[in-house]
């Protein structure tokens, strides 16, 4: 249940300031699409498990330091190596995320991006949750709400 929640929480958390990434199909209910997208998740998850590799970046050589005192005399301080960054891939993740994406598709979603809405549009309409998929335009927003829902407005569209 963890993995799926892991799975399913970046699409789930909408930031403020960031866009509103999910699958869309107009006319679509919000439930449906996420139940969808979470067994496409689930699907994907098995066909290409998480498969980390750790690994690390390349050491970097500082070299020593040339000392000088009052009469002249030079000496200098040795070098030395400062190993490489250890970090973790997932080797399977853009495997993974194309096999969600294509589960979709043959569901008949497709991704979109959704920039949050300016605050002179928020105004303009009341904040009620999006429960279907409306229809979109390039002018079309997102606003969150404190319990994870959402609301996508098309301005010059009424609701």
């Amino acid at each position: 249940m963890k993995s799926v929640l892991r799975l399913l929480l970046p699409v789930m958390v909408l930031s403020s300031c960031g866009p509103l990434s999910l699958y869309y199909r107009e006319g679509e209910s919000v439930s449906r699409m996420q139940t969808e997208t979470t067994q496409c998740q689930v699907q994907a998850l098995k066909d290409a498990p998480v498969a980390n590799q750790v690994r690390q970046g390349a050491p970097t050589y500082w070299p020593g330091r040339t000392y000088c005192d009052s009469q002249g005399r030079c000496h200098r301080s040795p070098g030395w190596w400062q190993p490489g960054q250890v970090y973790t891939v997932d080797v399977n993740k853009g495997l993974r995320n194309t096999v969600e994406a294509q589960c979709m598709a043959q569901k008949g979603y497709r991704p979109v991006s959704l920039p949050p809405c300016k605050q002179g549009v928020k105004s303009r309409v009341p904040a009620v949750p999006t429960t279907t998929l409306p229809p979109l335009s390039t002018q079309s927003c997102f606003v969150k709400f404190d319990n994870g829902s959402f609301q996508i407005i098309t301005p010059g569209q009424a609701g």
